[in-house]
């Protein structure tokens, strides 16, 4: 039990309050008019407004932009037994989806009301990304309740360090419990072969993980472009439903090898090419030599990490859909994706309508959607809504 008396306190200036008792869970240090106590980085505080109202308590952090990160409205008074609720309640909205997957985002963040905390499970194996220092200083009560109460026999963590640089906290990645063998999964449908020394991210991008289900829906007896493909999950979806040709592009050879791999792994029939080039330049000789494909999908990285790199950004994105649109037939279809936070549903919308203007094509907007069921978000707070995925028809 955390004792009364042991938390400190946190007032806010007059009318700061109004975004948290909104919803919000993010508490910057340019809000605070007073800290009682001297609470260290990774401790909770108890939250008050300018009245002396207590807002709710959250994890304190000197060192970032963001100085608390609200856990409750209330007094958070066990924090075993408040962790132990937070994640079984996300791990329970997983399996009311996905009931037959053992491999999901299994605690989203903010999302799941656990702050600066990513879980992602892979079988048994659960990979963290800790982004708070409250969670980094609990984390050893985290690997606790993943064995005690999941069954964990493996736990890592792959952090990214861009996010853990704004939080003060370090690079380095640990095994915390068992090993970081190589995994085999399987997204409902397909399997794909998880390799945690050398994937990107955790080891898998489950947020496209229901878009992907998409495109078998318009890839039978298609010639599809698999552009940023990763481990394959786009083009593999796209010949399970019977394309009749994918080409796989990615810049890292490790992922083109990965896609062969899963290609093997989920004996998939039809043609397959896989070129291991940066995009942009495959997608220009593409282009110079005329090539054409029913359906183009582009799934790049992030573009804006941050506002200053919007503009720049978006420029990309446009110069990307671009180049992926003058390869498509006419009733063909562009599959594209952007998970940068920074750009906004209607300022993708736009770049590709002026992608489309720029390539002289004609588009109709079939589909539009955000990250899978797996990664929820609160609607006080859109810093949880990133993904957007959309696919096209071009009409001429």
């Amino acid at each position: 039990m955390i004792g009364q008396n042991e938390l400190k306190k946190i007032f806010l200036k007059k009318n700061e309050e109004r975004r948290i008792v909104n919803g919000h869970l993010w508490i910057f240090s340019n809000e605070i008019f007073k800290i009682e106590g001297e609470p260290d980085s990774g401790d909770i505080v108890e939250i008050y407004d300018a009245k002396n109202n207590l807002l709710g308590a959250g994890f304190f952090n000197k060192n970032s932009l963001i100085a608390v990160r609200l856990l409750s409205h209330g007094i958070v008074g066990d924090l075993e037994m408040f962790l132990r609720d937070k994640i079984k309640s996300a791990y329970e909205l997983r399996k009311t989806f996905y009931p037959n997957r053992n491999s999901f985002r299994m605690v989203f963040s903010e999302s799941d009301f656990l702050p600066g905390l990513i879980i992602d499970k892979y079988n048994n194996t659960f990979v963290l990304q800790i982004y708070s220092a409250g969670m980094e200083k609990n984390v050893g009560t985290i690997v606790k309740i993943l064995k005690e109460d999941f069954g964990a026999e493996n736990i890592l963590t792959k952090h990214e360090p861009y996010f853990r640089n704004l939080e003060g906290l370090s690079e380095e990645n640990s095994i915390l419990f068992g090993n970081a063998e190589n995994q085999i999964i399987s997204d409902g449908s397909l399997q794909y072969e998880i390799d945690f020394a050398q994937g990107q991210k955790t080891g898998f991008y489950f947020d496209q993980s229901d878009n992907r289900f998409f495109i078998e829906k318009i890839a039978s007896g298609k010639t599809v472009l698999d552009a940023f493909c990763n481990s394959g999950g786009f083009g593999l979806h796209a010949l399970q439903a019977g394309a009749n040709d994918v080409t796989f592009v990615d810049s890292s050879a490790n992922e083109i090898e990965k896609t062969k791999r899963n290609y093997d792994l989920n004996k998939l029939s039809g043609k397959t090419e896989y070129v291991t080039c940066d995009v942009f330049d495959f997608l220009e000789k593409e282009v110079a030599d005329k090539k054409q494909y029913d359906a183009v999908c582009v799934d790049p990285p992030a573009f804006a990490k941050n506002k200053k790199t919007l503009k720049t950004a978006e420029k990309g994105y446009e110069k990307l859909n671009r180049l992926a649109l003058q390869l498509i037939s006419d009733g063909g279809y562009l599959v594209t994706s952007s998970c940068s936070f920074h750009l906004k549903k209607s300022d993708f919308i736009s770049v590709i309508t002026r992608a489309a203007l720029k390539a002289n094509k004609t588009i109709q907007l079939i589909h539009f959607n955000e990250a899978s069921l797996d990664h929820p978000k609160l609607p006080s707070m859109e810093e949880t809504s990133y993904l957007k995925f959309a696919v096209f028809r071009i009409i001429g």
